[in-house]
């Protein structure tokens, strides 16, 4: 599972089109239930022409927006904004605009991380008569569900009044949804009566009337009214059914307000989505808007820009049928890996900070999917830009690390590398990069030979591990070189 944020913008969008597209947008409040939420992001500013004709043409896309009062906030991806003094509430056009040029593009620190200002949201001020708190969040054992009378900025402070159950992940072997789907039991139904065409015992929903949603919004609660009751956990029973079909791993609303109709209406949103599960569910999220069209944003988290070779890679990436993933974490660090799988990846940078080198980590990165000789290439010529820059007498690693293959050919895949290692031989040098390899798989005695010739012809320091070696053996060799000289070994000639 990869956990990703969307904006608050998305997030809504993607709730508001799943329960229209489930039936289940029937009692939500007026506001939400039409969709009036607008975007308002740098680069659609400065391409715009001026910042008033943009205005101008959101307000002719959103006519509400000169009628009605609005509350304005950024859509950054952290929260406390308001403890931040980062909400506008009850405004006019007029004074959102000013509220956004004052802010966008300026920097602020949030939570200890400072950041650019970049987009903001724009909704309908909300007359309310009561703020609760929802979260609906997935771990090992299932899904919990987390509902509190005291939604709103103070929430942290009315924690222990949060109620909360655990809706238990199905048993994958079971044929019969009967009692051991999601719902526990309690609600019934299945991935077909969502419209996604899985088993009723993969994806269940809840109903008003579940265990688990009764246990959370009790009728013996006295902070919340009787009124409320129902329509609170037919909303959650429909958030859930949400969240199940779309596979998000987290739903947050605080607060989710009752407004002055009785209607449910969330006013704060944070959704994560796992993103493994693009590959069936690619066109339920594609749209960002509730008409559809465009592409699903991911951002950055707060505080963090994509820096040109992980945007590079991530073209690769998209435009190949295998994976390619690059996480700059240090440029200045001297411990680099390019890893083979995801699971050995993530072993191997684990492997680093356990032996107390987190600091010199440089990066996260695998390929996977048995990439073409090209991709590989291109792959490595990214990386080791990265690897060689700005050399400072230090020593440096790079590990080229994996398990044991099953399918993908070792040699065809070393050759890409070989043929960057090559381009980029002088600056490996300047670098004072040795290369540590561990691999194994089909033809890796091949592809090993090939990474040992290939130190020998460049004068650069290459040494090769097969599977006889232990994986991260390779870790605890890199960090011995840059440290000072190797375990058991003189400092290569090369060097």
């Amino acid at each position: 599972m990869a956990r990703k944020k969307v904006r608050e913008y998305t997030g809504k969008q993607l709730l508001l089109r799943q329960l229209q597209r489930l039936g289940m947008a029937g009692n939500l409040g007026a506001s939400f239930g039409a969709g009036r939420c607008a975007q308002v992001a740098a680069e659609n500013l400065s391409t715009s022409g001026t910042p008033d004709g943009f205005y101008a043409a959101l307000a002719a896309a959103h006519p509400w927006l000169t009628t009605t009062r609005l509350v304005i906030k950024p859509d950054m991806l952290f929260g406390k904004r308001g403890k931040n003094n980062l909400v506008l509430l009850n405004a006019d056009y007029s004074a959102a605009q000013a509220f956004i040029s004052a802010r966008m593009g300026t920097d602020v620190e949030v939570g200890g991380v400072t950041g650019t200002l970049s987009s903001f949201v724009i909704e309908p001020f909300v007359p309310h008569s009561a703020e609760y708190y929802l979260n609906i969040a997935t771990d090992r054992a299932g899904d919990v569900l987390r509902f509190g009378a005291a939604g709103g900025v103070d929430i942290e402070e009315h924690w222990d009044s949060v109620r909360e159950v655990l809706v238990r992940a199905p048993d994958p072997t079971s044929l019969d949804g009967g009692d051991e789907g999601r719902s526990g039991g309690s609600g019934g139904g299945g991935h077909d009566a969502l419209g996604g065409g899985g088993h009723p015992a993969v994806l269940p929903t809840l109903s008003a009337s579940s265990v688990e949603v009764c246990a959370v919004i009790p009728d013996d609660d006295p902070a919340i009214p009787a009124d409320h009751v129902p329509v609170l956990r037919e909303f959650l029973a429909s958030c859930y059914a949400v969240y199940a079909s779309l596979d998000m791993t987290l739903l947050e609303m605080n607060p989710l307000a009752v407004d002055e109709a009785g209607a449910p209406a969330p006013l704060d949103i944070r959704v994560e989505l796992d993103t493994y599960a693009a590959f069936k569910n690619g066109k339920l999220w594609g749209g960002s808007t509730v008409t559809g069209g465009g592409s699903l944003e991911f951002p950055e988290p707060w505080g963090r820009a994509k820096c040109p070779e992980e945007t590079a890679v991530d073209a690769l990436d998209e435009n190949s049928g295998a994976s390619m993933k690059l996480s700059v974490l240090n440029p200045a660090g001297r411990i680099w890996t390019m890893v083979a799988g995801g699971g050995a990846s993530v072993i191997y940078a684990d492997t680093v900070v356990d032996m107390g080198y987190g600091a010199e980590l440089g990066n996260y990165a695998e390929y996977s999917g048995n990439p073409k000789q090209n991709e590989t290439y291109m792959y490595a010529r990214t990386l080791l830009s990265l690897v060689t820059a700005n050399p400072d007498g230090r020593r440096r690693v790079l590990l080229v690390g994996g398990g044991v293959a099953n399918f993908t050919d070792v040699a065809a895949t070393f050759t890409g590398i070989i043929q960057a290692l090559k381009d980029y031989h002088g600056k490996l040098q300047a670098a004072r990069v040795r290369v540590l390899v561990r691999r194994g798989g089909p033809n890796y005695k091949a592809g090993l030979a090939m990474m040992e010739e290939v130190g020998r012809e460049l004068a650069i320091s290459v040494d090769v591990y097969g599977p006889e070696t232990n994986m991260t053996k390779i870790v605890e060799l890199g960090i011995d070189w840059i440290k000072g000289d190797p375990a058991g070994a003189p400092v290569p000639a090369a060097a």
